[in-house]
């Protein structure tokens, strides 16, 4: 597997192939919606906001594309949004290439989602781990398909408290409810792929994260917004990691993208490590459970015959 340099360049003919990005209106979702109906893919844009999807929608336009962009409304923060998605994706398409879970939020004040979730957990795993299970059916009937799951060096400060997932019992902490959100993001992606690959299957799942890249994401803290003029990436350089993780055909499941410069930060996308509770199978298991249980989505892998 090359692992140096990888660019956007590298990307084959995506023509006749299906993406979702998540969070496509601004930042790294949508330079990865970009890139992708560059290359051919007809990409659907879920996102939160109509307003702010139109004018995604009219600047990923005003250059000629070799695929096609469209808009579908998503609030990952409501699992009647995910559920509503879900149906009238699968209502009109019969195919699913690449699901790429980007979209999220990052240290705001303490919420809940529709459903009493902390905001963060409920937006970043759970709303995610709804909306794959939901279109599992699609993907596992669609050759070499692919679940991208954007996960977060921060997922290097989270901890899966499971006696208080939601931080009712404890005085919140937004950095430490971000860290937790994002380490679940990267036990799904690596739980996903051990479950795919015991049942046979040939769609991978794997996980990426941008680096220290500039985008709308950070505007609850203070220190990224001082600090992103100096230091950050250009959100078409943050979304390398999760282009390589959706297209590289060397890409095993299981791997997780990020920058290769100092720390994770910035550089071109290549294989990294992450914590060993990320890694951790009984912690991966609890998880899957418990998410399954609060969103009332169950995933289907039937084992593939021979």
């Amino acid at each position: 597997m090359t692992t140096e340099h990888w660019t956007a360049d590298r990307i084959g003919d995506l023509a006749g192939r299906v993406a979702i990005v998540t969070g496509a209106n601004t930042g790294i979702g949508k330079e990865t919606a970009r890139a992708l109906a560059q290359k051919g893919a007809r990409v659907v844009l879920a996102c939160r906001s109509a307003a702010r999807g139109e004018d995604a929608l009219r600047d990923l336009r005003e250059a000629p594309l070799a695929g096609t962009v469209e808009l579908e409304l998503l609030d990952l923060s409501s699992l009647a949004s995910v559920r509503d998605f879900a149906g009238r994706f699968k209502g009109r398409t019969d195919r699913l290439d690449l699901l790429i879970n980007n979209a999220g939020v990052m240290m705001p004040p303490a919420s809940k989602t529709a459903e009493g979730f902390e905001l963060q957990f409920g937006t970043n795993h759970l709303g995610h781990f709804a909306l794959t299970g939901l279109l599992a059916d699609l993907l596992l009937g669609t050759e070499g398909s692919r679940v991208v799951t954007v996960s977060s060096e921060a997922h290097k400060w989270g901890e899966i408290n499971f006696d208080d997932l939601q931080w009712e019992a404890r005085p919140y902490k937004k950095m430490a409810a971000y860290g937790q959100s994002k380490l679940a993001n990267l036990i799904f992606a690596y739980e996903l792929q051990r479950r795919l690959g015991a049942a046979g299957s040939g769609t991978r799942s794997l996980a990426a994260h941008p680096g220290w890249t500039g985008t709308d994401l950070q505007r609850n803290s203070s220190l990224f917004r001082f600090f992103n003029p100096i230091l950050a990436m250009r959100p078409w350089q943050g979304a390398l990691p999760t282009l390589r993780a959706a297209t590289d055909p060397a890409a095993a499941g299981g791997v997780f993208f990020g920058p290769h410069g100092f720390m994770g930060m910035r550089g071109y996308p290549v294989p990294v490590t992450s914590t060993p509770a990320s890694r951790d199978e009984d912690i991966a298991r609890r998880l899957w459970e418990i998410s399954e249980a609060l969103t009332g989505v169950s995933f289907q892998i039937p084992t593939r015959a021979g």
